[in-house]
């Protein structure tokens, strides 16, 4: 009589819940790895997504790497347009929003040399069919600002692999559209420990429950769309821009995102900014119609951002130490890639 293994696969959503219990129980034995492209200014839907959550994990002791992907600028477009006034911005966002450098590490691709070198071995653990099959790199292209998709855009999640492994990430934060990028991540850093010797994790995904912010226009806010709101804005230029905002014709205001998705998008920034729940924002609105809801929305945001644009304001004011920010983390980067590519080397016998 045969017998019959089954495997059983923790949903995500399970799996990220276990994985919160295990953060607040030993903070310490985790390390994640995020980060962003400097194509433009963040936003308010960066905030919510990512940045708050990265402060979060920071705060309760997981030691936070946070990379500028500058290299990655490339992976959709000709130019990396306007790349070292991105760079700094960001980096003044991430030390207003509250990443502390004495407890995360914040760097740039383009500094750590061993890390990009990773690419080459990693390279060789994946098929052609493989990276043609995964939904996120298709969905990419189908927007890219490319005439015709390049090898980096094509690799792109070898890319993301190097940069998760070469700290030896193991809990990455995501929404749930990322999960096929680090599916490629735990299959290198698998294929890699069978075939040479056990060196990295295999990253858990972290999965975000970040809410979906619509832009201005009643699209998916993004920094190259032009319908977001910067968290560089001054309260004048987010009072200007949510005025301008996507609304609809009903004049009572409710919380029914399929319905109402530009309503309920601004209901869900005023809830969020105010810590409350979306219906209950939008019950107190009720007959007030879009200049009460706009209204209601440019307070909350203004008065959630302003103590960050202070912050914000204080940094701008000393550039020579925000850069030596990014120069301190650049140097703890660079130091643990080395010593991971001389690991590689080593089992590797010297190939490297």
């Amino acid at each position: 009589m045969s017998t019959v293994t089954v495997t059983v696969t923790t949903p995500p959503e399970q799996r990220a819940a276990e994985l919160e219990a295990r953060i607040r129980q030993a903070p310490d034995r985790f390390r994640v790895m995020t980060g962003d492209r400097p194509t433009g200014p963040l936003h308010l839907g960066h905030y919510f997504g990512t940045l708050h959550n990265r402060v979060r994990l920071q705060d309760l002791g997981v030691d936070v790497f946070v990379i500028i992907a500058d290299y990655q600028v490339l992976t959709d477009r000709d130019l990396a347009d306007r790349l070292g006034e991105y760079m700094e911005g960001m980096l003044l966002d991430y030390l207003a929003v509250g990443i502390d450098p004495a407890r995360a590490t914040v760097f740039n691709h383009s500094a750590v040399p061993a890390l990009n070198q990773l690419m080459l071995p990693f390279l060789s653990l994946v098929s052609v069919a493989e990276l043609n099959r995964n939904p996120t790199v298709k969905d990419e292209i189908a927007h890219s600002r490319q005439s015709a998709v390049s090898g980096l855009m094509f690799t792109y999640p070898v890319h993301q692999a190097a940069d998760i492994l070469f700290c030896k990430g193991n809990l990455v934060p995501v929404g749930q559209d990322q999960l096929p990028h680090l599916e490629v991540t735990r299959t290198v850093a698998r294929r890699f420990n069978e075939r040479y010797g056990v060196v990295f994790p295999e990253p858990d995904a972290l999965l975000s429950a970040a809410p979906l912010l619509l832009g201005t226009d009643g699209t998916k806010m993004s920094k190259s769309r032009g319908n977001s709101i910067a968290l560089g804005a001054t309260a004048d230029e987010t009072a200007r821009l949510i005025r301008g905002a996507k609304t609809d014709a009903e004049r009572h205001i409710t919380y029914e995102p399929e319905a109402r998705p530009g309503v309920s998008s601004l209901v869900l920034l005023a809830a969020l900014c105010l810590d409350r729940d979306p219906h209950a924002v939008a019950e107190e609105i009720g007959g007030g119609g879009a200049a009460a809801l706009k209204r209601t929305v440019t307070d909350a945001v203004n008065g959630r951002m302003a103590p960050i644009r202070a912050r914000r304001a204080e940094y701008a004011q000393d550039m020579a130490y925000v850069r030596s920010v990014l120069r301190a983390g650049n140097e703890r980067a660079n130091e643990i890639a080395e010593a991971t590519l001389d690991e590689v080397r080593g089992v590797m016998g010297g190939v490297l």
